[in-house]
């Protein structure tokens, strides 16, 4: 991972993005402490992942088909509780 100065990353702005585009993250510094990181938005969106639901997820997995697994999501607005 290069890693840019802040002053210097805020003057390249463009060469640092074309570089996380091309190269992979790049860090950036304030005094010699990272601060932050300038990502592409193909690996942001790998990272970030789909957004999907656990039931979309447990839907697709090698378990779906056991008959002992409920995905029904109880719609109620209340329900008991054991204390």
């Amino acid at each position: 991972m290069h890693s840019w100065q802040m002053q210097e990353a805020k003057s390249r702005l463009s060469e640092v993005v074309k570089d996380a585009e091309r190269e992979g993250p790049q860090e950036i510094t304030v005094h010699g402490r990272p601060v932050a990181v300038v990502l592409s938005r193909a690996d942001y969106d790998r990272l970030a992942g789909t957004g999907e639901s656990l039931v979309a997820f447990m839907r697709r997995s090698p378990l779906a088909g056991a008959e002992d697994l409920d995905f029904a999501r109880d719609q109620s607005l209340t329900r008991e509780t054991a204390l």
